[in-house]
């Protein structure tokens, strides 16, 4: 079974993306900002993260940046998931090492969509 961390601020997102993600078969652990998702990361590194962009603390763009500059043995999938729609962002996520990027709201066929575009399904 495959894994993913789900970070974002808000919980009622992370709680549909958990439903989301159980339902395609994966294991689902979550963070609240990207801090706490990189120690998640330290402690078990998942399959995929889905990942926010505006989070308090550490935003979704850093902690994407500093999970690329570290050196752990394997490096998941990440999915930013964000209302961020411009092409500067949308650059400087892919440009971090992003490997996909959805917008919300989003729906279990368009997560999957993607899902299966970033080789993870």
């Amino acid at each position: 079974m495959k894994s993913c961390l789900v970070v974002d601020d808000s919980k009622v997102i992370r709680k549909v993306a958990r439903h989301i993600l159980e339902g395609l078969d994966f294991t689902v652990r979550e963070a609240g900002d990207g801090r706490e998702a990189l120690a998640c990361c330290e402690e078990t590194m998942p399959d995929l993260v889905l990942l926010d962009w505006n989070m308090p603390i550490m935003g979704g763009i850093e902690f994407l940046r500093t999970l690329r500059q570290r050196s752990f043995a394997t490096q998941p999938k990440v999915v930013f998931c964000t209302t961020e729609t411009d092409a500067a962002h949308i650059r400087a996520a892919i440009d971090a090492g992003a490997n996909e990027y959805l917008m919300k709201p989003f729906d279990r066929e368009t997560l999957e969509i993607k899902l299966e575009i970033a080789g993870v399904m």
